[in-house]
């Protein structure tokens, strides 16, 4: 079942590349407190998500936090590195929006926002999506239907809706 507007997100455990290797970040302490933009998508590095969701979300981050936003966080079912590797390659920590990994996709299928499509090694990755949520509260979710699309999900889409 998937997460729904006015459910606390679930505890879990993302990661991210710090000085010294990987590094663990609670999600408690991404959205306790905070409001902050949580957007998902399928992989690094992949078409849709290079050419259109990522750069949605980095030409919207300063109208986000004008409206209030405290951080822009994107989360993927890949290993840290690849999500470091991407980060350095479209320079997203630079245009304020924080990539973080979602390695096992625990955190993804807790939500219920995974898919699988095993043909193209895809497996518990996360559906698109854009969310608000407040104090650990979704207040606003919108997912695709399919993940090659970027419309609802788009940052503009969720600046609007603010």
């Amino acid at each position: 079942m998937s997460i729904s507007i006015g459910d606390k997100i679930p505890e879990g455990t993302l990661m991210k590349v710090g000085a010294e290797g990987p590094e663990p970040v609670s999600v408690e302490s991404l959205t306790k407190g905070r409001k902050v933009v949580l957007f998902g998508l399928p992989g690094a590095f992949t078409s849709t998500c290079s050419s259109a969701h990522l750069p949605s979300f980095m030409r919207n981050v300063d109208a986000l936090k004008d409206k209030g936003i405290d951080e822009v966080i994107c989360v993927s079912v890949n290993d840290p590195f690849v999500m470091d590797a991407w980060d350095k390659a479209n320079n997203a920590a630079e245009a304020g929006v924080t990539l973080l990994s979602d390695p096992t996709g625990d955190l993804t299928v807790a939500m219920g926002l995974e898919f699988n499509a095993p043909a193209i090694g895809f497996v518990n990755r996360s559906k698109r999506y854009a969310a608000v949520i407040e104090d650990g509260e979704f207040k606003i979710l919108n997912v695709e239907d399919a993940p090659g699309t970027c419309e609802i999900s788009a940052g503009k889409t969720l600046l609007a809706a603010l």
